[in-house]
């Protein structure tokens, strides 16, 4: 997709801009990645990710960035033994994983609607 984004839009000073609304509105529908408590559901098919297609996954970036990076990372270094066990409950954690995916939603849903005013402006401009 990004391939064809790129040699379909050219090279004049508005083919940035025309495909990153492109690609926004593209990558809208593709459901977003949830955090949850391994602990809390039964089904581990729920545990796969489509596009790598592998059983298994995690992810998580630097825990300066998040604090559901941070969580992801105290939790997978008791995990491995690396520290001492994490003293919440797994209901808890549940708790702050929904929190998490509360406020990931809120931020992408402003992000759109600034895409969506900015694009507006654009056309209205132009």
């Amino acid at each position: 997709l990004q391939k064809s984004l790129n040699e379909t839009f050219g090279a004049d000073i508005y083919s940035e801009a025309r495909k990153e609304v492109l690609t926004n509105m593209f990558s809208r529908p593709m459901q977003m990645a949830l955090y949850f408590c391994t602990g809390i559901l039964e089904d581990e098919t729920l545990f796969h990710h489509y596009a790598l297609n592998v059983p298994f996954y995690t992810h998580f970036t630097s825990p300066i960035r998040r604090y559901a990076d941070i969580i992801v990372h105290r939790l997978l270094s008791a995990s491995l033994g690396a520290s001492s066990p994490i003293k919440m409950e797994k209901g808890a954690i549940q708790r702050q994983a929904d929190h998490c995916n509360d406020r990931k939603m809120a931020s992408k849903r402003v992000q759109e609607l600034s895409a969506d005013l900015f694009f507006t402006i654009f056309v209205r401009v132009r």
